[in-house]
């Protein structure tokens, strides 16, 4: 691919000064007449002039960069991309023409398509799109790539990637948060952190989303973890709608100002404006912001891993690293390998995670099967279902690498060792896709018998991680854990080395379970191992998570040693194993309530099956699949689960009724509960629409799906098509909200009647009412519990 030398220029000077963005292109281009419904870069061919005078403008007010008119352009869209692409460089350039110590920041959005295994979108192919893009911003001269406005650390990781893969160019992302702290996904600010340091990102922070105020309250959080300089674009608070139509945003230029001032004090690098934020914003902002000096980014002494959605620190409170997720003696596991048996693999995942493991191993590799594409498998499946982080484990860089690139979040990778072969294998890994390395205390020559000689192989590898920029944070040892039954002096020697490496500041992990090797009632040696290793300050096992002795010794040593305030673990612990002793489970089994409620799909199906020989299945569809949706609508509510469950849960869910409506009379099967959905017309991002899509369909419900960028003409006729009197709109452009709003009213004109939900996330509970909304849904959920309480009270309304 074209390839461009780093802008040396940008990146000294953003660590040298306080740089500016340029704020709202679509919010300013629709209020210089730009149609509602129209994307803002069909401007760059029809109306240059137009988006070029806003360049100018933005500069003319003091900003250092100026974003390209391209965030809605992709292949997917636009079979003339690269024409589209070359338009807005062209607008951009005009604008920079004569200037010095201005930059053209490449401008790359979101696909608006949600990624497999939840959505349509493959992993591979989404790197791909997004590539397709860095290259003809790279060919028009670029100097930066700017991904903005990411709600999934998916498809974040994948655009990032394909920027790394096909430019030299400084790397900028920045999200769009919701007012919960969170992405769409779930992921906080500290797993975002983690993933895009760990993937080499140059800059990283948040914009869009509801307002200063609210970036002011989370901006903390980044700077408590980063250690790249933080952007800040928010908008100029939030949108309303006036009288002719269009929309205005509620915050002066004084006001913005004012927030903007307070974010340079928490320690923004960079700032600029997103929606509504005008010229006047931006040179408010910057004259607000003069006198305060840039923050210092000092290097933070943690060692964190993330799964997408939850964050793990090793920070002396002792870490469970779940080690049932392996074939070595466990027949069941196996054969699950040799069958693709994924549900097996998440059951595992799932009781574990239950049992209180914050990270779970991942160990695929057995005689005969293809361990990279397994490892690849599995790691797909149980990051969609399961929340702790994983452990990568495989001998096979190969098996790795391709883990490691699919990994949304930032993985434990176990291992590398002393060997010059393995550290030049796996460190280059590491340095691409970001990660926290098991360093094991062997080379060459073996594992050497002294404490002192492990410990000297753990100096080395860290000595050549620092070659390739790992930093030590980044690397746990594992002095390694041999049988007493062989050595006697093993465990001693262990313990030492533990002891010496944790002195040394180094974090240490170990694979408990094998000093017992060889011996009957492994489970006392193996309790007495590990609270010794952990007196001597280990940091992380790999153990057997569901084994009530190292559970005991686990909750005990917390207490003893001041991890536990008020010993409120240790009593919840407690309590639940005498309650679980004083009535034993007849099974471990899952019911089909627990196979939906955890995404179990196939299970689902299984179960749904076996309960159709013995109960009705309008009883079973009552009693089990629908109770397990309303739990995980709740617990989403409550934030006990994320989107992932709980897409998972409703695909389970359709899947066994599915198999229930198998054994329906065709009459009881079949619902005249519908809902049409529809993106607004202008607006090509149907994310928050197909989970909503998912959920209904779960339940039941008949949904009309007209897919995205909708004319209100085409909404309105399928609702009276249909006869259906509930449409759900979505939106996630706030320059596609005045075509909502004339949706709405065009749909409360012609078909009385029909109640109109809409959602997104560029929209409020104030703005919903303004256009006249009969309910707004802040999450999916909120959709699928209107709807029913629609039908529950009308049960012929789609009559």
């Amino acid at each position: 691919p074209p390839r461009r030398k780093v802008n040396l220029n940008l990146t000294a000077l953003m660590r040298t000064k306080r740089l500016f963005f340029d704020g709202g292109t679509g919010t300013l281009l629709q209020a210089q007449g730009l149609p509602s419904g129209t994307p803002p870069e069909a401007w760059n061919l029809t109306h240059p002039e137009k988006v070029t005078a806003l360049h100018k403008a933005y500069l003319d007010a003091g900003c250092h960069i100026i974003k390209t008119n391209t965030f809605g352009i992709n292949s997917l869209k636009y079979q003339n991309y690269r024409e589209q692409i070359a338009a807005a460089f062209t607008c951009a350039k005009a604008a920079v023409s004569g200037r010095e110590d201005v930059f053209v920041a490449y401008d790359l959005g979101p696909t608006g398509r949600l990624l497999a295994p939840l959505g349509d979108l493959g992993f591979e192919e989404a790197v791909s799109v997004f590539a397709q893009n860095v290259r003809e911003a790279v060919r028009h001269g670029a100097s930066l790539i700017l991904i903005e406005t990411m709600t999934d650390s998916y498809e974040t990781k994948a655009a990032v990637l394909a920027a790394k893969e096909n430019c030299d160019l400084p790397v900028f992302v920045t999200c769009a948060y919701g007012e919960d702290g969170k992405l769409m996904s779930g992921a906080t600010p500290e797993v975002m952190v983690a993933m895009l340091e760990g993937l080499g990102v140059d800059a990283l922070g948040l914009n869009c989303s509801f307002g200063p105020e609210q970036a002011v309250a989370l901006l903390p959080r980044f700077a408590a973890c980063a250690t790249v300089p933080l952007i800040v674009n928010p908008n100029a608070g939030l949108p309303e709608m006036l009288p002719d139509g269009t929309c205005r945003y509620d915050m002066t230029p004084q006001a913005f100002a004012a927030c903007g001032k307070k974010l340079a004090e928490e320690g923004a690098a960079l700032l600029g404006g997103c929606c509504g934020t005008t010229p006047a914003h931006i040179r408010a902002l910057i004259s607000a912001t003069a006198d305060i000096p840039l923050p210092s980014a000092l290097p933070k002494q943690t060692t964190t891993l993330t799964s997408g959605c939850a964050v793990v620190t090793l920070d002396g409170d002792p870490k469970l690293i779940g080690e049932r997720i392996n074939p070595t003696g466990k027949p069941r596991v196996k054969e699950a390998l040799r069958c693709d048996d994924m549900d097996y693999l998440i059951e595992e995942g799932v009781r574990q995670a239950d049992a209180g493991a914050h990270i779970l191993d991942v160990n695929v590799g057995l005689p005969g099967i293809d361990e990279p594409r397994m490892l690849q498998k599995a790691v797909a499946a149980l990051q969609a279902a399961v929340r702790p982080p994983l452990q990568l484990d495989s001998s096979d860089p190969q098996a790795l690498a391709q883990a490691m690139r699919i990994y949304n979040g930032k993985p434990m990778v176990n291992s590398v060792c002393g060997k010059q072969e393995s550290m030049h294998s796996i460190f280059p890994l590491l340095r691409k896709y970001g990660g926290v390395a098991v360093a094991l205390a062997m080379d060459e020559d073996g594992i050497p018998p002294s404490a002192e000689g492990r410990v000297a192989i753990i100096r080395r590898i860290l000595d050549c991680a620092a070659t390739y920029g790992i930093r030590p944070t980044d690397i746990v040892a594992d002095p390694l854990t041999l049988a007493v039954s062989s050595d006697p002096n093993s465990a001693a020697v262990t313990l030492e080395a533990v002891r010496q490496l944790h002195e040394m500041g180094v974090r240490t992990v170990l694979g408990v379970s094998n000093v017992s090797f060889g011996l009957p009632a492994r489970e006392k040696v193996n309790a007495a191992f590990w609270s010794a290793a952990l007196a001597s300050g280990l940091d992380a096992a790999i153990i057997n998570v569901l084994s009530r002795p190292m559970m005991d010794a686990y909750y005990a040593y917390r207490v003893l040693h001041r991890l536990d305030p008020a010993c409120a673990d240790y009593i919840r612990y407690a309590s639940e194993k005498a309650e679980t002793d004083k009535n034993p489970p007849q099974n471990a089994a899952f019911s089909l309530h627990q196979a939906v409620f955890r995404g179990l799909k196939g299970e689902a199906v299984r179960l749904a099956r076996a309960a159709l020989q013995t109960t009705q299945p309008l009883s079973v569809l009552s009693e089990e699949i629908i109770p397990a949706l309303n739990d995980a609508g709740r617990d989403f509510g409550e934030q006990r689960i994320f989107l992932p469950q709980l897409l998972l849960c409703a695909e389970a869910a359709m899947a066994a009724f599915e198999t229930l409506k198998r054994g329906m009379p065709a009459t009881a099967a079949q619902t005249d509960k519908a809902v049409v959905l529809a993106t607004v017309q202008g607006d090509i991002h149907d994310i928050g629409k197909n989970i909503v899509k998912t959920l209904l369909e779960s339940y039941g419900f008949t949904v009309y799906d007209l897919g995205r960028d909708v004319p209100p003409a085409q909404v309105l006729d399928c609702a009276l098509t249909h006869g259906c009197k509930l449409v759900g709109l979505s939106a996630l452009m706030t320059t596609t909200l005045p075509a909502m709003a004339e949706t709405v009213a065009l749909l409360h004109r012609e078909a009385p009647g029909t109640r109109v939900i809409v959602g997104g996330a560029v929209l409020t509970q104030e703005y919903a009412d303004s256009i006249g909304a009969d309910f707004y849904a802040a999450t999916a959920v909120d959709t699928a519990n209107y709807v029913q309480a629609f039908y529950a009270d009308s049960p012929d309304a789609a009559e």
